[in-house]
């Protein structure tokens, strides 16, 4: 062919490329507005920032609401039926709805017994519970159980979907200690858009041992569930998975707390506690107290602490858990502190009575774990977290149904050391989950654990370039998952299997 024609044909060929692209951006620009910008201002909200110690993944910024504050929403406590033996039994539906978050039209969401969000279910230490699940949703679901300790048949993950108006039932024995839990979907390749729409709720867990202590526990007075999220609102005040969904985490600029925005709640000036939840997909968060006060850690995923841990900040990652006791014993009625993450208002906590209440110490001794921290060099299996958006791995593979990836059996203990590989853009914290059980943190970096951490967990932060050792035992045979709990690493593969037996 002569030279002329393949210039001819370059040439066109550059043209027509061109005008494709001159379309696409025509098209682009005058769609719906930039999901990534405010909808009040137009300005940008994503930015490359080394938030909460992560490193170079996109964050959001969160954007102080307009909306006028509103006493917090408490998840109703669901009644159960209880049997002459002393057995419990729930029923939890999954169920489309529409909920009133903002001025202006409803958000359509997804709830547990309800629109957006679900209701507190409450078990005690060796109690026979049975729920009966329903899926009201178009689309499969399934319901895992955070943080309990149940057979893998009944644990809720990939391998147990529940179809549209399919039904299943769920029969264990409680055998932990009291803890805060929280249960929601884990359906394959699903379960951050599902999470994101609104399905989480929580468990209480309760035993003698929490019965006895003197805590803070009148549910609403003193006591309060803390669920927060971040989530975006377009112009119709619609979320849109689909159009905010990043492969990285996907993030909001409006922070939700049991789906209330800007919340307050009024207390006596008393000792206060809070279960906090990391209900995000994504988001890490550091609270702290606007006076600058330091609070009391009372309890870890899965359950309390061998005794209070004083702290000024407290971060948890997606899915993590703590208890704190905030003391406003010597505030006046009128007076008020907030719960804060960074620079951003989590929830103001108003103090509308005075009482004189007679001023209590916690309790020296929470629990009696025992608790062992020397250094063990060769552990029992190694995972390695490595990866962003659709390229995250574990130990170099992605998740296969097919494949089951490590082996235990029941009452052995393993030492597991879990890496996080950095990589050149920085890496990112991955909060590492691990199904049907509660583990104990050895050391981070082959150094003591932090005091707030020595208490029994099923969720930590693996920090860039981080190791972690945890000593791990399984109760219960079958097939358990372990994972990222960024919800969106999850679905792209960032999750294996082990088959205990």
């Amino acid at each position: 062919m002569k030279k002329p024609v393949i210039s001819i044909i370059l040439g066109i060929s550059l043209l027509l490329l061109a005008i494709v692209s001159v379309l696409l951006f025509r098209q682009i620009s005058t769609q719906s507005p930039n999901p990534f910008t405010n909808q009040d201002n137009g300005t940008p909200l994503m930015g490359m920032n080394p938030n909460m110690g992560m490193g170079g993944e996109v964050t959001m910024e969160l954007v102080p609401s307009k909306q006028e504050t509103k006493e917090l929403a408490l998840p109703p406590l669901l009644e159960g039926t209880l049997s002459s033996d002393g057995s419990i039994s729930y029923t939890i539906a999954t169920q489309e709805g529409g909920t009133q978050f903002k001025e202006g039209n409803a958000t359509q969401t997804f709830g547990y017994n309800g629109s957006y969000l679900g209701p507190i279910i409450r078990i005690r230490k060796g109690q026979n519970v049975h729920l009966t699940t329903v899926n009201k949703l178009e689309e499969n679901t399934s319901f895992h159980w955070h943080g309990l300790k149940i057979p893998s048949n009944v644990d809720g993950g990939p391998h147990s979907p529940i179809k549209p108006n399919g039904t299943a039932t769920v029969d264990f024995t409680v055998m932990q200690e009291a803890a805060t839990l929280w249960f929601h979907p884990h359906p394959e390749g699903r379960t951050g858009e599902q999470v994101y729409n609104g399905l989480a709720g929580l468990i209480y867990v309760e035993d003698e041992n929490s019965d006895s202590l003197d805590l803070p526990k009148d549910y609403g007075i003193n006591d309060f569930p803390i669920i927060v999220q971040d989530r975006f609102f377009d112009e119709d005040n619609q979320f849109n998975y689909q159009d905010i969904q990043n492969m990285d985490g996907t993030q909001g600029d409006t922070l939700l707390v049991n789906g209330t925005i800007n919340p307050y709640i009024e207390v006596k000036n008393e000792k206060i506690r809070l279960r906090l939840v990391n209900g995000s997909n994504a988001r890490n968060y550091q609270f702290n107290l606007s006076s600058k006060e330091s609070f009391y850690q009372i309890a870890s995923d899965g359950g309390f602490l061998n005794e209070p841990v004083q702290m000024d900040t407290l971060q948890l990652v997606p899915g993590e858990r703590a208890e704190i006791v905030v003391d406003v014993s010597d505030y006046k009625k009128g007076d008020n502190v907030k719960l804060m993450n960074g620079n951003a208002e989590v929830l103001s906590i108003n103090v509308v009575e005075g009482i004189n209440p007679e001023i209590k110490s916690l309790p020296e001794t929470l629990n009696k774990i025992s608790t062992s921290f020397n250094s063990v060099s060769v552990p029992d299996k190694e995972l390695t977290f490595s990866g962003m958006g659709n390229m995250v791995a574990i130990n170099g593979k992605q998740f296969d149904m097919e494949r089951i990836d490590l082996q235990a059996k029941t009452g052995t203990t393993e030492i597991w050391e879990i890496n996080n590989s950095n990589d050149m853009m920085g890496g990112m914290i991955h909060p590492f989950h691990l199904h049907g059980v509660q583990f104990k943190v050895l050391d981070r970096n082959g150094k003591v654990p932090p005091a707030n951490e020595q208490g029994w967990k099923d969720t930590i932060a693996l920090y860039p370039g981080e190791k972690v050792q945890i000593e791990v035992e399984f109760p219960e045979k079958g097939i358990f998952m372990y994972h990222c709990h960024i919800l969106e690493h999850e679905d792209n593969g960032m999750m294996g299997q082990i088959i205990v037996e």
